[in-house]
C-alpha cells in the first residue's frame, strides 16, 4: 500500500502535491474543529439560557411563596375566629337582627384593604337564617356539585382552585379554599379567599421568556400575557404532566416551534394540592447569537484559509515555474545549444542547481572551445555578444519581477526562523507593490495609510528605538479619496531633516481627522525643528516653479494639492527649532468617498 502511495506520489506535480497536502493536513482538520467548537458554543448558550431560566424559575417561586403566605396567614386567624363563629352558627330571627349581626363583624371587608395580595374574602355557610350578602353566601345544591367544594369538605387541608372570583361574577380567580369546623358546632363552613390577580401577574411581568402559573388542573391562573389567563396548557400546546413533583426540563416543538420548557412546582405548606411555575422560550431565538458568531468565525476561518491555499498555490507556481525554466535549459542543451545560460536567483535547492547548472554548461563550452580551437576568435566575439546583451538584459530588473524575488527571501527567511527580516521584507515587498499600483486615480486614505505604515516599519528596522510613530485615524476618514502619494513622502522628509540626527526618543505622529466637511491630515515630529528664516524659506520654495525630474517632495506635494483642490489649498508649515516641526494640510472631501 505504501509502495503505491510513494509512486503515486512521485507521479503528481509539485504544485498538486503542496496543494493535496494542504487540504489534508490543514483545510479538512481546521474546519471540522470550528464545526466542533460552533456547536460547543451553540449547545453553551442553550446551557446558559436554561440555567438562567431556572434561576428565574426559583426566584419567581420564592415570590409566588411569599404572595400565598399572606391568605394561609388569614385562613390561619379565620380559623380561631369566635367572632366568625357566633355568626355563621346563630339562628336569626328577624331580618333586622342579622344585618345588626353583618354590621358588627367587618373583618371580611377589612382584609382586602389591609392586604394587597387578596381581592376579597367569602364564606360558605349552612345557616339558612341567614340572607345572603357578598361575603356570607348559603351553600346550594350547585354549590354542593362543585369540585372544589366537595375537596374542602372532605379534606382539612387547604386547597388552591382556579374559580369564580364572586358568588355572582364569571371570571374565575386563583382562591384559597379551606373548610372551617367549629368546635361546638356539627355543621361546618368553607372559606374562600381569591388573590389579587393583578398582583399575581405582575410577579411574571417583568420576566424575559413567556412565563406563566398553572394549576394541577392544567389552568393558567397567571401569565406574563394576561391574555392566557384561564386558558389551559394543552391551549397552548403545552403538554405537561403537572403531577411532577420535582423540577422539570423539557425539550420539545411547540406550536411547530422547537423549544425549551422549564416547570417547577410549588406545595405550599398545610396544603392538599399546589401550584406549578412554567417558563419557555424558543431554542431558535438562544442559539441564533452563537450561531452567527459561529459563522462569522467559519467565514473568517475559511477566509484565512482560502488565503493561505492562494498563497501555497502562488508559491508553488513560482516554484515549479523556475523548475519549468530550467528543464527548459536542460533540453536546449540536450538538443545541443551548449550557450544556454540559467537566470535563476535565490539561494534555494532551485538557485543553487541553476548555478551548477551554468557551470556545468561553462565547463562543457570550454571543452568544446578546445576542440573548435581555429574558429575559437569568431565563437568568442559571438559569445561575448550575447553575453552583453544577456548582462543589459539582467540589469533591466523588472519591478514585479524584483516583488517575486523579495517575497521568496521573506517566505526563506521565515522558514529559517528569522521572523524580524521576513517582515521587514514583507512590508518592503508590500510597499513596493503599492508603489507600482500607483497612478492618477485617487486612493483611499485608509490604502494612503498602508504605505505609511510599510514605510514606518521599516524605518523603526533601521532605527530601532531611535524612532517611535504613532498613527491616529479616525475611523470616518478611512474611505475619503486624495491624490496618491501624498503622505508618505511629508513621513520621509520628517524622518530625514527632523528626527535624523536625534540620538534617541525620536517621536513621529501622523494624525487624520475630519473637520466638518474638510479631511486634516497632520504629520508632527519632536525633531530639530528649524528657525523662523529657514521655515519662511521653505514656505517660499513651495510656490516656486519645480526644477527638472520627477522627485516628490514638498514643493511637488503642495503643487499637487493646489491643482487638485484650488489655490486655497496647500501644505503648511509651522516649527520650533529644537522642538519639532508640524506639516499639515487640509482639503475638502466634497462627499467623494469609496463606496
Amino acid at each position: 500500500m505504501w509502495k503505491y502511495f510513494v509512486q503515486a506520489t512521485n507521479n503528481m506535480r509539485i504544485r498538486s502535491k503542496l496543494i493535496f497536502s494542504y487540504l489534508f493536513v490543514v483545510m479538512i482538520p481546521v474546519l471540522i474543529v470550528g464545526g466542533i467548537i460552533t456547536a460547543y458554543f451553540r449547545q453553551d448558550a442553550l446551557d446558559n439560557a436554561i440555567e438562567q431560566t431556572a434561576n428565574d424559575v426559583d426566584k419567581i417561586k420564592s415570590q409566588l411563596s411569599t404572595m400565598l403566605s399572606v391568605p394561609i396567614s388569614i385562613s390561619n386567624k379565620l380559623y380561631l375566629d369566635d367572632n366568625l363563629k357566633d355568626l355563621v352558627n346563630t339562628d336569626y330571627t328577624t331580618i333586622l337582627q342579622m344585618v345588626q349581626a353583618y354590621s358588627k363583624y367587618n373583618d371580611f371587608e377589612e382584609l382586602p384593604r389591609l392586604y394587597n395580595e387578596i381581592s376579597n374574602v367569602r364564606f360558605y355557610h349552612y345557616n339558612r337564617t341567614m340572607i345572603n350578602n357578598t361575603q356570607f353566601i348559603n351553600v346550594t345544591a350547585k354549590i354542593e356539585g362543585e369540585e372544589w367544594f366537595q375537596t374542602a369538605m372532605n379534606n382539612p387541608r387547604i386547597g388552591w382552585f382556579f374559580m369564580e372570583g364572586s358568588d355572582i361574577g364569571t371570571e374565575k380567580k386563583l382562591s384559597l379554599v379551606r373548610r372551617i369546623k367549629f368546635k361546638d358546632y356539627r355543621t361546618p363552613g368553607v372559606l374562600v379567599i381569591t388573590l389579587n390577580q393583578s398582583m399575581l401577574n405582575s410577579i411574571l411581568s417583568k420576566e424575559t421568556f413567556n412565563t406563566l402559573i398553572a394549576d394541577d388542573s392544567g389552568y393558567i391562573v397567571a401569565a406574563k400575557n394576561p391574555q392566557n389567563v384561564g386558558k389551559t396548557l394543552k391551549q397552548l400546546d403545552l403538554n405537561i404532566d403537572m403531577h411532577q413533583g420535582q423540577e422539570q426540563t423539557i425539550s420539545r416543538r411547540v406550536n411547530g416551534v422547537s423549544s425549551n420548557i422549564i416547570v417547577d412546582k410549588l406545595t405550599p405548606q398545610t396544603s392538599l394540592n399546589g401550584l406549578s411555575v412554567v417558563s419557555v422560550f424558543s431554542t431558535q431565538g438562544i442559539v441564533q447569537d452563537a450561531k452567527k458568531v459561529g459563522w462569522i468565525g467559519m467565514a473568517l476561518v475559511i477566509g484565512v484559509l482560502i488565503l493561505a491555499l492562494t498563497l501555497i498555490f502562488v508559491v508553488s507556481k513560482l516554484t515549479t515555474n523556475r523548475l519549468l525554466h530550467l528543464s527548459r535549459q536542460l533540453n536546449k542543451v540536450a538538443r545541443g545549444n551548449f550557450d544556454t545560460i540559467s537566470f535563476l536567483d535565490g539561494n534555494d535547492e532551485i538557485g543553487q542547481l541553476s548555478r551548477q547548472f551554468n557551470y556545468m554548461v561553462r565547463s562543457i563550452n570550454d571543452l568544446l572551445n578546445q576542440v573548435y580551437e581555429s574558429n575559437e576568435k569568431n565563437t568568442k566575439l559571438e559569445v561575448a555578444q550575447k553575453e552583453i546583451k544577456l548582462k543589459m538584459m539582467a540589469s533591466q530588473i523588472n519591478p514585479h519581477f524584483l516583488f517575486n524575488a523579495l517575497e521568496s527571501i521573506r517566505m526563506k527567511a521565515h522558514l529559517n526562523g528569522e521572523k524580524e527580516i521576513a517582515n521587514i521584507v514583507r512590508l518592503l515587498g508590500k510597499l513596493m507593490r503599492k508603489n507600482l499600483e500607483i497612478g492618477s486615480v485617487k486612493k483611499t486614505l485608509k490604502e494612503e495609510m498602508e504605505i505609511v505604515r510599510a514605510y514606518l516599519e521599516i524605518q523603526k528596522f533601521r532605527y530601532e528605538d531611535r524612532l517611535n510613530y504613532e498613527l491616529i485615524v479616525e475611523p470616518e476618514t478611512e474611505r475619503v479619496l486624495l491624490p496618491p502619494l501624498i503622505i508618505q513622502p511629508l513621513v520621509e522628509n520628517a524622518i530625514i531633516h527632523g528626527l535624523e540626527g536625534k540620538e534617541v526618543d525620536g517621536m513621529l505622529r501622523v494624525r487624520c481627522s475630519m473637520k466638518e466637511d474638510m479631511l486634516h491630515v497632520e504629520v508632527i515630529d519632536n525633531g530639530a525643528g528649524m528657525s523662523e528664516e529657514r521655515r519662511q524659506f521653505v514656505l517660499a520654495t513651495l510656490d516656486a516653479e519645480e526644477g527638472e525630474g520627477n522627485r516628490i517632495g514638498l514643493r511637488n506635494i503642495h503643487q499637487r494639492i493646489k491643482l487638485t483642490y484650488g489655490d486655497d489649498f496647500g501644505l503648511h508649515i509651522t516649527s520650533i527649532p529644537g522642538q519639532g516641526t508640524k506639516m499639515e494640510f487640509m482639503i475638502p472631501t466634497g462627499g467623494e468617498m469609496h463606496v
